[in-house]
């Protein structure tokens, strides 16, 4: 287990979550570190009054996006021990939880390796708050007992899952999946999974700029055009997914009977 490095003297890492976007999302612990750090290595997609909070630390970028030239993670680590051989504070912040599809545990091996002191502080994943914040529980009781998280950047990394995965028997949630997302639907409906099972796609989960559809897995292959095939989003594919329907009605209702009684003032 990783130990707290609360008033340590000389250099050390925090592997820190920045949750799904929002900076009021971030724990406190989170916001400590980045005012404590005298440098700080940050992935894509960070809020930039996440960064503010760092202060004047040095920031350099190590972000990885899909189709992009990307620092190798070998390097990251190899900057990460060596900053914190010179006595500096380091923080490596990445978007939801380090330790979901952040390659924490990566950073972190080659941290004990080298002897260097680290903390990990947990952050609010994506895996679950996307769906959340669009209304959709990855459980629900009567529904889905279990739901199961996927990285969908690679064939390789999904297909063995979804291959031998029981038709319906857990909610999927898949991340980084936009482009694979004609793939993970065929997959599936061709062992087993109804093509009208429920599924949806949250874009911007905690941002002004949150998107959300809805459909079925017969239609999540054509809910995403080339063009925007390489944003962040997150697919969820189950029953679930009608809770986040019945919620956006409701919202919906709520909001024209609001303007309704305002026009009748």
């Amino acid at each position: 287990m990783t130990r707290s490095i609360e008033g340590l003297a000389g250099g050390w890492v925090a592997l820190v979550g920045a949750g799904p976007g929002d900076p009021d999302l971030l724990t406190r612990r989170a916001v400590k570190r980045l005012e404590q750090a005298d440098l700080v290595l940050y992935d894509a997609l960070i809020d930039p009054e996440v960064l503010s909070l760092a202060g004047s630390a040095q920031r350099i970028y190590v972000g990885k996006r899909a189709g992009r030239p990307a620092m190798r993670q070998e390097l990251i680590n190899r900057l990460l021990v060596r900053a914190a051989r010179r006595g500096r504070r380091v923080v490596r912040l990445k978007g939801g939880d380090p330790f979901v599809f952040g390659r924490g545990g990566e950073e972190a091996l080659a941290l004990v390796a080298a002897g260097i002191p680290f903390e990990v502080v947990p952050g609010v994943t994506s895996a679950v708050a996307a769906a959340g914040l669009a209304g959709i529980p990855v459980t629900h009781r009567g529904t889905s007992a279990a739901f199961v998280v996927l990285s969908g950047h690679a064939a390789t990394a999904y297909a063995p899952v979804l291959d031998t995965l029981a038709p319906h028997s857990a909610t999927l949630v898949v991340m980084m999946g936009l482009a694979s997302a004609a793939d993970i639907a065929e997959r599936l409906i061709a062992h087993g999974w109804k093509p009208s099972t429920p599924a949806a796609i949250v874009r911007g989960a905690s941002t002004e700029g949150a998107e959300k559809w809805i459909g079925t897995l017969a239609e999540l292959g054509v809910a995403v055009d080339e063009s925007d095939s390489d944003r962040p989003g997150t697919i969820v594919i189950g029953e679930v997914v009608r809770v986040g329907a019945m919620l956006e009605e409701f919202v919906e209702s709520e909001q024209d009977d609001e303007s309704g009684l305002a026009a009748a003032r």
